[in-house]
């Protein structure tokens, strides 16, 4: 978890009662992760270096926004990680010269089924004006996008 002085990075986990193969399947098949993110992005692939996006979907509350990540590392079934700028939701702002986050997603074998750990890091480095606000909306953010990985990888 986070101690009131970090404000460069997120920390969230979720218990997942599945088998390591179909919680990796919903992290790192495009479209799947789209299925649960809540963006749309058929018909593409997370491949390492490649940058994947599409448009957040109706019910986000981020509707007709993109969600647009460079792949870092795709370790199977162990690690994924990505790239992108967190809480871009203003679409009159180009965001491009700004340092991303970094995203990283680790799998672990537990008793009970797959620890999935989601780490967002660079908070830091994102411009002064926007950083608390988007700390904080993804604070809140990842705690139910892994609410969300969880049903649908357990369904």
């Amino acid at each position: 978890m986070n101690s009131p002085a970090n404000t460069n990075s997120i920390e969230r986990n979720i218990l997942i009662n599945a088998s390591r193969e179909r919680v990796w399947r919903a992290l790192s098949t495009a479209e799947e992760f789209g299925t649960w993110f809540g963006v749309d992005l058929t018909g593409q692939s997370f491949t390492l270096g490649q940058r994947t996006r599409g448009l957040m979907g109706a019910g986000c509350g981020h509707d007709n926004l993109w969600f647009d990540v460079i792949v870092e590392r795709l370790e199977p079934q162990d690690l994924f990680s990505y790239r992108w700028n967190p809480y871009a939701v203003d679409p009159t702002v180009d965001y491009s010269g700004e340092q991303r986050t970094l995203v990283t997603f680790t799998l672990k074998d537990v008793p009970d089924g797959i620890l999935l750990t989601v780490v967002e890091a660079g908070f830091d480095n994102v411009p002064a004006h926007r950083r608390a606000e988007a700390f904080q909306m993804h604070s809140g953010g990842w705690e139910a996008q892994l609410k969300n990985i969880a049903r649908h990888a357990s369904a």
